[in-house]
């Protein structure tokens, strides 16, 4: 199985997690292996929430096997219809062999899926979402399988939107529009004179709402890109229809959400300028931990309980690993974790997760 560049490789059969042959551990989606048939497998854990990845990283995902060499793939070319944005997780594959593609979920978000009134119309098309089936001669590496499935997927998401359906509810290439500008940031406590390049931003459109709500929203559409160094964005085949334009910027707190709606209109190219972001403020900044990027990725990750392993996230998302929030306990026993600031790093001082004792 295969869900990313890292998170590849030989899985369980789907009997293994059966009751005579693993135990469950604190959810039932996770399992510990007892007697597996394949006896590598003994003592590592499963779960499928390990294999979840943002949407904006659901690309290609699927199965492989080398006798015979077949590969089986679902190729996602956009994002557009899935709820909660770029940085919303989603499930993937997972043992079975089992290949999800989620439209809308509550998964890392708790209940908030849409929700209808009494007589409201709503009309959404989810997809098209693209299977590829690839295959090689007797004794083909699986690499080669996930290489030829990565170019596949390049060339869907050029193909986008696909022209085929007949649909008048999924709007072909001419009869989308784009947006473009400059993303800038304005913080006098850093540069009291110059507007700051709001580089590599996640800046997208998203239906019109309050700061911060494309991150729970499932009814309508969103379109994102990421700003180049200086700032500059294009966000291209975007549904007509209306809009707030949306950006957070690594290094700035908080959110921009633009005031006025954005209406977009087939075949329509809009320049919206320069965008200027403020980011909130009281004062000059004092002391932080970290860097506010919407990740947690700097703070101090620790090693699994060994008997709680799974050998694919040994080096890369380790986060994912079962279990990691006993380890909070286990290293402060007795009393929350104290940071002191100019003191601390936050690299080793500070848990990664908010996790109870």
């Amino acid at each position: 199985m295969a869900v990313d560049q890292t998170r590849q490789g030989h899985m369980p059969l789907p009997d293994d997690r059966m009751a005579d042959r693993s135990e469950t551990l604190a959810y039932v989606e996770a399992v510990r292996f007892t007697n597996p048939i394949e006896q590598e497998f003994r003592g590592k854990v499963d779960d499928k929430y390990q294999f979840s990845c943002n949407s904006e990283d659901i690309k290609v995902h699927g199965w492989m096997s080398t006798n015979p060499s077949v590969g089986f793939w679902q190729i996602t070319p956009s994002h557009e219809y899935r709820s909660g944005g770029p940085l919303k997780q989603q499930l993937t594959s997972h043992v079975g062999p089992t290949s999800l593609s989620v439209f809308i979920s509550g998964h890392y978000m708790g209940d908030r899926t849409p929700q209808f009134r009494n007589g409201e119309p709503w009309k959404k098309v989810f997809g098209p979402v693209f299977i590829y089936l690839n295959s090689g001669s007797t004794g083909t590496n699986t690499s080669a399988l996930w290489s030829d499935a990565n170019i596949q997927m390049k060339k869907e998401m050029q193909s986008w939107p696909y022209s085929f359906p007949v649909s008048d509810d999924f709007p072909k290439s001419k009869q989308r529009g784009s947006v473009y500008g400059r993303l800038l940031v304005r913080d006098r406590y850093i540069n009291i004179l110059d507007f700051l390049p709001g580089g590599s931003a996640y800046v997208g459109l998203a239906p019109p709402g309050e700061v911060g709500s494309w991150q729970t929203e499932g009814k309508g559409y969103q379109f994102w890109t990421l700003s180049s160094t200086n700032g500059v964005f294009a966000i291209n085949n975007i549904r007509p229809g209306i809009y707030n334009l949306y950006a957070s910027v690594p290094g700035f707190i908080g959110e921009y959400k633009s005031d006025k709606i954005i209406t977009i209109r087939p075949g329509e190219n809009t320049d919206l300028r320069d965008v200027i972001y403020f980011p909130p403020r009281n004062g000059p900044t004092l002391w932080e931990i970290g860097y506010p990027d919407r990740s947690a990725a700097e703070f101090f990750i620790p090693d699994p309980d060994s008997q709680y392993l799974n050998p694919i996230l040994t080096y890369h998302d380790r986060f994912r690993q079962y279990g990691l929030w006993d380890m909070y306990s286990n290293i402060y026993p007795n009393e929350d974790l104290v940071y002191t600031i100019h003191t601390s790093d936050y690299r080793k001082d500070w848990f990664f997760a908010h996790a109870t004792r």
